[in-house]
């Protein structure tokens, strides 16, 4: 069973937010309690913002792992230079630096499966460089995810996202990867 977070709560605003909001909630909860509370129970009330002081970390350490906007640039140049075989190949190195178990499909919607644990993706690439993604290829990317029997999809893009296609990926848990999370995924990319 996978737990998940609610979007909405506290928390995962919080992991969204910068980490020092969450830092700030904690160090006003031990001033606070350190204030008013009787001498007995000042340090109980203390530790009542630690799991502040928990999110705080965890979304530090996201933002330092997130790539700058600079680094997010020069991958797409790079990305957008790149040959298909090229490009392929940096895909393939990055999800298997991930932990996954890459697999060249001929499909004409998918171009990668990927493994990991139980879980299987398709993932979609070969338009990465298209200028603005509708939502046929992410179509397409479905029914070959369905007719597979994949449990997730992925489709890779730098260009830019209609409002339409960024709604039917959200409706259809497609996850479109572009900009950051390409810039994490392939590190070495752009890098000269």
């Amino acid at each position: 069973m996978k737990w998940e977070m609610a979007e909405n709560s506290l928390f995962a605003i919080l992991l969204r937010s910068s980490w020092w909001i969450s830092a700030g909630i904690a160090a006003v909860m031990a001033g606070v309690a350190f204030a008013l509370l009787p001498e007995q129970y000042k340090i109980l009330g203390a530790l009542s913002g630690a799991p502040f002081v928990v999110i705080a970390a965890m979304a530090g350490w996201k933002q330092l792992r997130k790539p700058s906007s600079a680094r997010i640039d020069k991958t797409r140049e790079a990305v957008r230079a790149m040959a298909w075989i090229d490009f392929a190949s940096a895909l393939e190195a990055g999800y298997r630096r991930d932990g996954y178990e890459v697999t060249r499909v001929s499909e004409p919607a998918a171009d990668f499966e990927i493994r990991k644990d139980w879980r299987t993706a398709l993932v979609s690439g070969k338009r990465w460089k298209v200028a603005r993604t509708g939502v046929e290829p992410l179509r397409d990317l479905k029914a070959a995810k369905d007719l597979r029997e994949a449990h997730d999809c992925v489709y890779i893009t730098i260009g830019e996202i209609t409002d339409n296609a960024r709604k039917f990926a959200l409706e259809n848990k497609i996850l479109m990867v572009g900009g950051a999370e390409l810039a994490r995924l392939l590190p070495r990319v752009g890098r000269r």
